[in-house]
């Protein structure tokens, strides 16, 4: 067994065991006995960021792969044997890794642990061209699902592209071109698995109703054995200048319920003090109902149906302020967006009030506590320190970290970075049928 590192205490009351198994895999513990159930969180450090040109979309290709069997498993049977034993369970994949969890009853945990180890271990052993074909149909599928054949669905895509320039890691989204998914072969996809699933590169979270000394002990009998990979790159560089230094734009006239205002702007990088700021700043113009951004374009101006301001936290490229906003019926893109930078310059100049600084920090603690208060939330953001930051134990003090950032600091980051030339922009046009209010109240992603 690798070095094992002290539990740590937070104000919270929460605690976090470290240890490292000889192949490099990390490990992080915590302890609950509130209810007995478990959750199991395996990260790995891949995600479309790692990508390279041509070769789009085989982090979330990957994800798929891993639920089509393994040495010991067949086709469905992760799902099957999971649900099976009062389980649940999922993947995901974003730019910057890949996750896998399952929330088990206490005396299922050693189920969950052998299912991850043998994907881990022997998911080759199993992958196959048909496999391959199988699950290309089924990531092509959810982009049309999803992306290409719902309202505003490539917003997303088309603002990344924006935001981070061509050849820029981040510039391409997660989901992966449909030219570069038919592209893959099957030795593309084998030496990708070679690479980045491998113990050295992930994190295991085991939270919940535990006997930590016999999880560990599990954890050493199935992944203890699965040898280690070298020779990953180096991911490719996705720091940015602070500002995009200009405003870029984008109009999009598509079939869709009604125009709307999207851009986004480039903030402060992830696991900064800075970033715990913006998060603020956007809280207090864009989250929810009792936002500036809301007040003034919905309830005031009555000139849009929905508006909101949130973060997507990055931590290896700047961090993006995703503004969202679907205009009412009649109204014009511009006289929004005019609304918009007014009450950005506003808060600029003079920063929070006193009670919104208070209800935007109670608003981020309590989404905070609730995340840490399940097991499963609190093993992926266990595993997000450990794969992101290094350091699993910042997951427990990230609301300490909420509530030290003053009102001036919160005003500093919105002035310097919350400006028109720091950002993307996409218009919305509709085309084709008329407007409908109702529609467009449904069209809020």
């Amino acid at each position: 067994m690798g070095h094992t590192a002290t539990p740590e205490a937070h104000s919270s009351g929460l605690t976090a065991t470290e240890y490292r198994l000889a192949n490099g895999l990390r490990v992080v513990l915590s302890e609950d006995h509130l209810t007995p159930v478990a959750a199991v969180c395996l990260w790995y450090d891949v995600g479309s960021r790692h990508e390279v040109k041509g070769r789009t979309g085989l982090a979330h290709l990957f994800e798929h792969l891993m639920f089509q069997g393994s040495k010991s498993v067949k086709g469905n049977g992760h799902f099957e044997l999971v649900q099976g034993a009062g389980g649940s369970l999922n993947g995901t994949t974003s730019f910057e890794r890949t996750n896998y969890f399952e929330t088990m009853p206490t005396h299922q945990v050693e189920l969950a642990l052998w299912l991850e180890a043998d994907r881990m271990g022997s998911l080759l052993a199993a992958l196959d061209q048909e496999s391959l074909d199988n699950q290309r149909d089924v990531v092509k599928n959810e982009r049309r699902q999803r992306y290409d054949n719902v309202p505003y669905g490539t917003a997303f895509e088309r603002l990344t592209a924006l935001a981070y320039p061509d050849g820029h890691p981040y510039h391409h989204t997660p989901i992966g071109s449909m030219a570069d998914l038919d592209a893959a072969s099957l030795e593309d996809a084998r030496a990708f698995f070679r690479t980045y699933y491998a113990p050295n590169n992930a994190v295991l979270a085991v939270v919940g109703d535990i006997d930590p000394e016999q999880t560990l002990a599990w954890v050493e009998k199935y992944f203890g054995t699965i040898p280690s990979h070298d020779g990953k790159p180096v991911p490719r560089e996705g720091a940015l200048p602070g500002s995009v230094g200009g405003q870029l734009r984008e109009v999009v006239e598509e079939d869709v319920p009604s125009r709307a205002l999207m851009a986004a702007y480039r903030l402060p990088h992830d696991g900064t003090r800075e970033s715990d700021a913006a998060d603020l700043a956007l809280t207090i113009l864009g989250g929810g109902e009792s936002s500036r951004l809301h007040n003034r374009l919905v309830r005031r101006d009555r000139s849009a149906v929905g508006a909101g301001f949130g973060l997507l936290r990055l931590s290896g490229a700047p961090s993006l302020g995703w503004l969202d906003v679907k205009a009412s019926s009649g109204v014009e893109v511009a006289d929004i967006e005019a609304a918009v930078d007014e009450e950005l310059a506003r808060f600029a100049e003079s920063g929070p009030t006193p009670e919104e600084m208070e209800r935007a920090q109670a608003q981020l603690e309590r989404e905070w506590l609730d995340r840490l208060a399940t097991v499963g939330g609190r093993a992926d953001e266990l595993c997000r320190f450990a794969v992101l930051f290094e350091n699993p134990q910042l997951a427990l003090t990230a609301v300490q970290r909420v509530l030290e950032v003053t009102p001036e600091e919160v005003r500093a980051v919105a002035a310097e970075r919350l400006r028109p030339d720091n950002r993307a922009v996409l218009v919305y046009e509709p085309t084709g049928g008329t407007e409908d209010e109702t529609e467009q109240e449904g069209a809020d992603q």
